[in-house]
Order: C-alpha cells, then sequence, then structure tokens
C-alpha cells in the first residue's frame, strides 16, 4: 500500500476517515492547530465536546463523530496525544496505531491522518509525520492471515496531511519502514508448514529482486564445504534441509566498511531430542523472527537507498527430533573451529548463529549485529516489550541503542563480564552450549562471542518483544516487526 501526503483544510480531505491528533488542552481550553480551525467549521462542536470533558487530550483517547456536516470526510476521528512537550515517538506510535487499529475493521475504507505542530524536544513534525505513515501501513494489518473474515483491512487508500516542510519524504520514508515491518510480521505469523528454510529462501530471493539487493543462498552442500557444522547439527533431524541466505547493500561503494546483519531463523523449534511441552511449542513458528527482521529492514534499506554496505545473513533452519537428531553429548566443529559440547539440543538458536556469525566475519563486516528470538531467560529478566542487548564494544552497544532510542523502541544493555563465559566452560570440549540455569540470556550471549572475533558486536536478544501473546488497543497481537526501524538507524548512523 502506497501513502500519499497532501495538505489543505482539513474539511476539505476526502476519506472514509479522518484522524486528528490533539494534545491536552490548558484550563482555558484553547485549540491547537489544525483542530481550532476544523472546529470553527463544525460550529464549534469541537469546543462543546473539550467543555463537557469528553475531550482531554490524554494519550490514546479517542472520540468518533460519524456523518458530520461540514466534511468531505465520512467519519472524523479524534485521537489524544498527551500533554504537550511530552510526547515521544513512543507515545505518538501508540495513539496512532490505535487509532488506524479501529478505522481498519472493514474492508474498501480510505484513511487520513492530520497531526498538530508538536514543538517537542523530543519528536520534531517531520519525525512524526513519518510515524503517522507507519500507523497507517502497520495499524491496518492483522495476523488473521488463514482466517476466511480477517479481522483487519488494508487501507484502499491512505493519507498524511501536512504543510510541514519535509513532508513528503517524511511520509515516504515512513511507509517503507511500515512495508518492512509487515513483511518481517508476516513471515513470522506464517505457519512452519508454509515457511520453512527452502521457502524463507525463495521468498528472500524474490524480494532481493524486488528491491535491488544482491542475494545468494547457501545450500546443504554449500554449507558443508563451508564448514558450518554446528548449523548443519541442528538441521539433521529435519526432512527440510537447511539454508543460509546473504544479501547485499552497496550503497557505501567498494572498499566501504561493511554492516553485518545476523538473524536467526529456526522456521520451527520442537526442541530436538530435549523436546519441548506442547505449551512451550505452540508458538515455535516465531523462532524465525530475527531472520524476518533481517529481512525487513534489509528491504528497508534497499528501497531507502542508504549510502551504506550492508550484508544480510539468515541461517535457516529447523529443529526435529528424529532418528537422525544431534543429541546429547554430541561434539561438534562450528566455522571457526571451535568445538562445542551439546548439552541440550533445545539450545540450537546459538549453534545455527555460530556459524553464521563467524561466516559474517569472514566476509569482511567490520560491525556485526545479530538478532534471535534466543532465551526466555531474557523474558524473565526484562517482560514481553523490551529487547536485551550484549555487547563486546562499548561505543558499539551505545551506537545501537542510540538507534533504538531514535526509532522509539525499547533497548537495555545487560552485563557481559568474563565471569559468564567461565560458565561455559566444558571438560571435553572448548564450549559447551549451555551455562548453570541462572543468567542464562548472558551465557547464551558470551557463547556467541566465541564467534565473531574481535569484531565489534551487538547481539539482540528479542525473545519477548518480537511475538505480542495478545491483542491491545494499540497493537495486534502475533508478530510485531520490533528492531525493523532500529537495524535502520543503525546503518544510517554508519552513513
Amino acid at each position: 500500500m502506497d501513502i500519499s501526503s497532501t495538505s489543505g483544510p482539513l474539511t476539505t480531505i476526502e476519506a472514509d476517515w479522518l484522524i486528528v491528533g490533539y494534545t491536552a488542552t490548558d484550563s482555558s481550553g484553547e485549540l491547537d492547530a489544525p483542530l481550532s480551525d476544523l472546529d470553527e467549521a463544525l460550529g464549534g462542536a469541537v469546543s462543546r465536546l473539550v467543555a463537557a470533558g469528553d475531550l482531554t487530550g490524554k494519550l490514546s483517547e479517542s472520540h468518533l463523530l460519524a456523518d458530520v456536516p461540514g466534511l468531505a470526510a465520512g467519519r472524523l476521528l479524534l485521537v489524544g496525544l498527551g500533554a504537550p512537550g511530552k510526547l515521544t515517538s513512543r507515545k505518538l506510535e501508540k495513539a496512532l496505531v490505535s487509532a488506524t487499529r479501529r478505522a481498519s475493521k472493514s474492508a474498501e475504507v480510505s484513511a487520513a491522518i492530520a497531526l498538530p505542530q508538536l514543538n517537542s524536544e523530543t519528536i520534531s513534525d517531520t519525525e512524526a509525520m513519518s510515524l503517522a505513515a507507519v500507523a497507517l501501513q502497520v495499524g491496518c494489518v492483522g495476523q488473521g492471515l488463514y482466517r476466511a473474515k480477517p479481522g483487519r483491512h488494508a487501507f484502499s487508500a491512505a493519507t498524511v496531511v501536512s504543510d510541514v516542510e519535509g513532508s513528503a519524504e517524511a511520509v515516504a520514508r515512513g511507509s517503507v519502514l511500515g512495508q518492512a515491518m509487515n513483511l518481517t510480521r508476516e513471515l513470522v505469523n506464517r505457519g512452519a508448514m508454509e515457511v520453512y528454510p527452502e521457502t524463507f529462501a525463495d521468498r528472500a530471493t524474490a524480494a532481493a529482486t524486488e528491491c535491488g539487493l544482491e542475494c545468494e543462498v547457501l545450500d546443504e552442500n554449500r554449507l558443508r564445504d563451508e564448514r558450518m557444522g554446528s548449523l548443519m547439527a541442528v538441521a539433521q533431524g529435519s526432512v527440510r534441509p537447511p539454508r543460509v541466505v546473504v544479501l547485499r547493500h552497496n550503497g557505501g561503494g567498494e572498499g566501504a566498511p561493511a554492516l553485518a546483519i545476523v538473524g536467526k531463523g529456526v522456521t520451527f523449534d520442537s526442541g530436538g531430542l530435549s523436546l519441548k511441552s506442547n505449551e512451550g511449542m505452540k508458538s515455535m513458528k516465531c523462532d524465525m523472527a530475527g531472520a524476518a527482521t533481517m529481512l525487513g529492514a534489509m528491504t528497508a534499506i534497499a528501497k531507502l537507498g542508504l549510502p551504506v554496505n550492508v550484508i544480510g545473513l539468515a541461517g535457516l533452519v529447523e529443529n526435529m527430533p528424529d532418528g537422525n537428531s544431534f543429541k546429547l553429548g554430541d561434539v561438534l566443529t562450528a566455522r571457526n573451529g571451535k568445538t562445542i559440547e551439546v548439552l541440550n539440543t533445545d539450545a540450537e538458536g546459538r549453534l545455527v548463529l555460530a556459524d553464521v556469525l563467524a561466516y559474517a566475519v569472514d566476509l569482511g563486516a567490520e560491525r556485526l549485529i545479530d538478532l534471535a528470538t534466543l532465551t526466555g531467560a531474557c523474558v524473565v529478566a526484562l517482560g514481553e516489550e523490551v529487547t536485551g542487548t550484549f555487547s563486546n564494544c562499548d561505543d558499539w552497544s551505545q551506537a545501537v541503542g542510540s538507534a533504538a532510542k531514535q526509532a522509539g523502541e525499547l533497548a537495555w544493555p545487560m552485563p557481559m563480564d568474563d565471569l559468564f563465559g567461565d560458565l561455559l566452560k566444558s571438560d571435553v570440549a572448548d564450549i559447551k552450549n549451555v551455562g548453570p540455569r541462572w543468567g542464562g540470556a548472558i551465557t547464551a550471549a558470551k557463547f556467541l562471542e566465541n564467534f565473531v572475533d574481535s569484531t565489534p558486536w551487538v547481539h539482540m536478544d528479542i525473545a519477548g518483544p518480537s511475538f505480542a501473546s495478545s491483542n491491545k488497543p494499540h497493537r495486534e497481537g502475533g508478530a510485531t516487526g520490533c528492531m525493523v526501524r532500529t537495524l535502520v538507524a543503525a546503518a544510517e548512523g554508519l552513513a
């Protein structure tokens, strides 16, 4: 869905839903433009709602006026943005997605969003226009991919109304980011019968062709030649052969430093011989969210034409139990020569990432980010909406953290002291794939650190925020598309 930008009086905007944001009014009840202009055109109807206490400006508060005389739009939805000066990109996104979700329950509906000038120190007006476009893309797409009657419908037309300089470019950027998030969300929401290593690789190839990325797919024979013994071991219990996808965006030119983004792509995780419970397995179609996030981000980076070199890699396997499955006590040899004692086949994502991270280093990446739904321990530590970040380089960690803040996404740096690495010492191999029960998210990150050499690297554990357990007014259940915008911002920072 393409999103346009326009300007002009709100009374003339033709849409089935006109969504107008407003901030909290002061004691005088004075309204900011464009709401004040709208109020005048509607004969003071908005002022009367304020006087009656129906409109306070509280964040995500909404009030629907249907069939309003004097408007070209069919419905007017007023949405509160909170107190002036305290608005953040995260709060604005919450309010606007709540509104677009409300407007997208019927098919063949058009929508337009208009915002006041924010005068905020934390978010610019052009950033707000971009977020409005993101909300229009994301809010109208649900997880009901297989329902006969979906609960959410893409808008037939979508517009952001603004006369702010640079709004057209901001809207175009937001539209690209929203599309990238939706690509990630769709792949994660589809079932494992449909998304498995070969079909993910096919989808990545098609996406690369569409947006001008170079694409290479490494099949099982190539992976064997590349000495990816750790990744291959995880895959050997499944009838679905493994793949590694390598995407390249060469926006920085030949010889420029490259950022590598590596995604865990376990398209279904049964736990292998360390079999998960039924409850623990129900959402394991989402265990490839890291790979899907990488793919979404790479499409956005290409479409935005960022002047930086970026390599995107996805390690794709299915972790299943059968007579060929790798076993507890096996010792695997990873690409970089490290030997790994397997003590839990359900700690498989790190075994996949080990080889792909080492491959990214060998490709010459000078910065690394990996994303993975890696540990339940990170969800215990930080909850379902915060990404844990782990790094071997303070400067690079701070840069990625700043990118997350700029994108309005929550990320929190975790400790990486050597004592956690000591917990992975093995009597029979260089390292073991699990440590003790406590500090599991950190020991998983310390395991990965063995495969990045001295390259500045950030590991992002997205086990919590990548997949929402239920619907909320501001968020669809299922895949969220988290960290797509953070990755784009991180790449822009290097540019």
